[in-house]
C-alpha cells in the first residue's frame, strides 16, 4: 500500500524558515514526478513545487527564489525548504507523487497524496 507522510509544519514569524519533508514507502518513486501543492482555507489546491527524476525543477512564481524542493531518490524522499515566509504561505501543505516521469504542474496529474501538514506563518 502506498503511503505519503508529510512532516516539518508548524508555527513561524514572517521572515522565518521550515523545511517539509515527505516519506514515501509501498513502492519506489525514483522514476516519477514529486510535488508540493498548499490548500489555504476558502481556496483552491495550488501548485507549489515539482521535481522530475533528473531533479529537473518547477515553481509557482509566488515562491521562486524563496522555496527549494529536493529528492532523495535512495531514501524514496522529498523536501520543500521554505524561507523568507509570508503571511500568504499560510496553508496545509501536501506531498504528492506523479503518474509521469515529466514534470505536471496540476494535480490532476498526481497520483498520491498525503494527508497534508499545517503551516501558519504569523505577521
Amino acid at each position: 500500500q502506498v503511503q505519503l507522510v508529510e512532516s516539518g509544519g508548524g508555527l513561524v514569524q514572517a521572515g522565518g524558515s521550515l523545511r517539509l519533508s515527505c516519506a514515501a514507502s509501498g513502492r519506489t518513486f525514483s522514476n516519477y514526478a514529486m510535488g508540493w501543492f498548499r490548500q489555504a482555507p476558502g481556496k483552491e489546491r495550488e501548485f507549489v513545487a515539482a521535481i522530475n527524476w533528473s531533479r529537473i525543477t518547477s515553481y509557482a512564481d509566488s515562491v521562486k527564489g524563496r522555496f527549494t524542493i529536493s529528492r532523495d531518490n535512495a531514501k524514496n524522499t522529498s523536501a520543500l525548504q521554505m524561507n523568507s515566509l509570508k503571511p500568504e504561505d499560510t496553508a496545509v501543505y501536501y506531498c504528492a507523487v506523479a503518474a509521469t516521469a515529466f514534470l505536471p504542474l496540476t494535480s490532476s496529474n498526481y497520483k498520491y497524496w498525503g494527508q497534508g501538514t499545517q503551516v501558519t506563518v504569523s505577521s
